[in-house]
């Protein structure tokens, strides 16, 4: 179910003395056989405290037939996007901006858990985060902004990996106009530079995961551009996209009211325990080869008649 993963992260999340460690002791707690759990602790950048440390974590759980074991079966990326869970001293517990990092741990836990039990992945699962704690707020309209601890480009080096042939990216989306609804909506997919239709195996996956219609949300071609450039984003959710030429798709966790991520008591268990069973269901069928992100005959269509659009990554 998932449930109880998602009440762990969180008092996890909401604890003064998180850190990446911390994390990393919890997911080894699952006793997983064969999978890897790092953490890279890497010093904030300016304007942020530069005295700060941002820690990644990277969970890796093999599959019987996925890369590491000399197999072909394809690798799904779970990337926790944010700023950071908490904005300590000015708040006092985890913010909203943290639900992104707590889908993809708590996703990571439950997978760790069924392999522990004896669960056969068929493909490799590698799933990424930050944890920092430290970081400023800055007013904006329509809410306020969560600093962020490194650039967006800096945290693509740690959370993109080569190895990730789709990649579903989980980020919190309440402080917009655009998606009035609580609960997950799912972006197209984007893929070395070009948007493409919403997937129908994700919306069927979705829709099973929460028993609702499956919810979308609108994507611009500046979207999936890099964060920093001074063109208006709907939010860093697509940014893996700039690091990889693998499909992307973006999973939001959204409220049907405007609310910063800098606000505590502003993440809600439903929204998460549905975003958290889309993200483990998810993975299991995509590494059984049973989930397209994208169709790849239309996919070769569109390249061959436009070419490829190698600027992705600039």
């Amino acid at each position: 179910m998932s449930l109880r993963e998602i009440l762990e992260v969180s008092d996890q999340m909401d604890d003064p003395r998180l850190s990446g460690e911390r994390i990393a002791e919890l997911l080894r707690s699952a006793g997983a056989p064969g999978c890897e759990i790092t953490v890279t602790g890497v010093p904030y950048e300016a304007p942020e405290d530069t005295s700060q440390l941002c820690d990644f974590v990277k969970v890796v759980i093999p599959g019987e037939q996925g890369r590491i074991a000399g197999g072909n079966a394809p690798t799904l990326g779970l990337v926790g996007r944010l700023g950071a869970q908490q904005a300590q001293p000015e708040r006092i517990g985890y913010v909203s901006d943290a639900d992104g990092s707590i889908v993809a741990i708590a996703a990571a836990l439950r997978l760790l858990r069924l392999v522990a039990a004896g669960a056969k992945l068929r493909g490799d699962i590698i799933a990424t985060t930050h944890i920092a704690t430290h970081v400023s707020i800055t007013p904006r309209e329509p809410v306020d902004f969560m600093g962020t601890p490194v650039s967006s480009e800096r945290m693509n080096e740690f959370e993109v990996d080569d190895r990730m042939d789709a990649i579903l990216s989980f980020d919190t989306s309440k402080g917009n106009r655009l998606i009035n609804h609580r609960g997950v909506a799912i972006s197209p997919t984007a893929k070395a530079g070009y948007l493409l239709p919403v997937s129908p195996d994700l919306v069927t996956a979705l829709e099973y995961a929460t028993g609702e219609p499956a919810r979308t949300f609108p994507l611009a071609q500046q979207d999936i551009t890099p964060y920093g450039n001074g063109y208006r984003h709907f939010n860093s959710i697509m940014q893996p996209t700039i690091a990889t030429a693998a499909p992307v798709v973006g999973v939001a966790l959204t409220a049907r009211a405007v609310v910063p991520g800098s606000s505590t008591g502003a993440s809600y268990e439903g929204p998460l325990l549905d975003a958290t069973r889309f993200a483990v269901e998810v993975a299991k069928s995509y590494t059984r080869g049973e989930i397209a992100f994208y169709d790849h005959d239309e996919y070769a269509a569109l390249t061959a008649q436009y070419g490829e659009l190698a600027a992705f990554q600039q």
